[in-house]
């Protein structure tokens, strides 16, 4: 379907499965069950952290707003792409393009703010543990929260206004599967080279400087680590870190090559593979990875099912 001449676009059809059509039930099934494995999981995660008290900690309360926020993630962009999977006409209004535009940047931003905190959490773990009450207290968490979401909100509202306030007159075949910042560019009839400025100023804004201060944050870790005097000492330290660092190596990975990289090799079925990976895959493996590292949580997770069988036995 094509928008020619002075037709302003009402609408953006998606492209980014078409390749695979005699693919698309097993995508679907395959998408489905990934999601709803994502969805129980993080819905264990974060009732696991409320009933057990054990697990109102700072660390906790971050790893429980992580799950949340990863459900809200995939709610974003994953049911609209199974009904697309579907569906003969894979089209989304102008409207609902820039408001999915605006929650995944929103979500994502926030996100990577919400990274940096958790490492200054390690940081002050570590480096400080006898202050660590009194420097995360439960109005710092949530200051720390809030202001990931402030950053967000505002970067997203910027980055969406910048977008759809260009003039889309050519076409309207969209070679993704969501409304991302590049493919929507891409079919902008015109976009002012200070727009593409803006833009990218400020995702890299977004992943460098919640980056350098978890790079901050690790440098001190790990020099405090390295005084430890016991072996066993150091090695329990890195390991509650490592979880972390896996989260931060695959989202900033994931994000600066999708953001940050020169527009003249941008490629649409690369970028919706690499967009599989961040969108459906990443939100599943973050919190496995901090839960099923974590005998804490495991343990707490036991004393969970171990009361709600108790209770039902009454």
């Amino acid at each position: 379907m094509e928008c020619v001449n002075d037709t302003v676009v009402r609408e953006f059809v998606f492209l980014g499965f078409s390749s695979l059509a005699e693919l698309q039930l097993l995508l679907f099934a395959v998408f489905l069950s990934l999601y709803l494995f994502t969805l129980s999981t993080n819905a264990v995660i974060v009732s696991t952290i409320v009933l057990d008290r054990a697990l109102h900690t700072p660390m906790y309360f971050f790893l429980s707003v992580l799950s949340c926020s990863e459900t809200c993630y995939t709610f974003v962009i994953v049911p609209k792409m199974l009904v697309d999977l579907l569906a003969r006409k894979k089209s989304i209004s102008f409207l609902g393009c820039a408001i999915q535009m605006f929650t995944f940047l929103f979500l994502g931003c926030s996100h990577s703010f919400l990274l940096a905190a958790m490492g200054y959490d390690r940081y002050v773990a570590i480096c400080h543990p006898l202050r660590y009450t009194v420097l995360m207290g439960h109005r710092v968490c949530v200051g720390l929260v809030a202001a990931a979401c402030v950053c967000g909100f505002t970067v997203a509202q910027v980055i969406t206004s910048l977008v759809f306030r260009l003039p889309f007159r050519s076409s309207n075949q969209l070679h993704h599967f969501f409304c991302d910042i590049s493919p929507v560019l891409q079919l902008a009839s015109h976009h002012p080279h200070s727009t593409q400025i803006t833009i990218f100023l400020l995702c890299a804004l977004v992943l460098v400087i919640p980056l350098l201060l978890i790079l901050v944050s690790y440098i001190h870790i790990i020099s405090t680590i390295l005084q430890f005097p016991s072996t066993l000492g150091r090695y329990k330290a890195f390991s509650t870190c490592a979880s972390h660092l896996i989260v931060v190596i695959v989202h900033y990975g994931c994000a600066s090559f999708i953001y940050l990289r020169p527009k003249s090799s941008y490629s649409s079925s690369q970028d919706a593979l690499i967009s599989v990976s961040y969108t459906i895959l990443t939100p599943l493996f973050n919190p496995v990875i901090y839960s099923l590292r974590n005998k804490d949580f495991k343990s707490a997770l036991h004393r969970v099912i171990g009361r709600t069988v108790t209770l039902r036995q009454h």
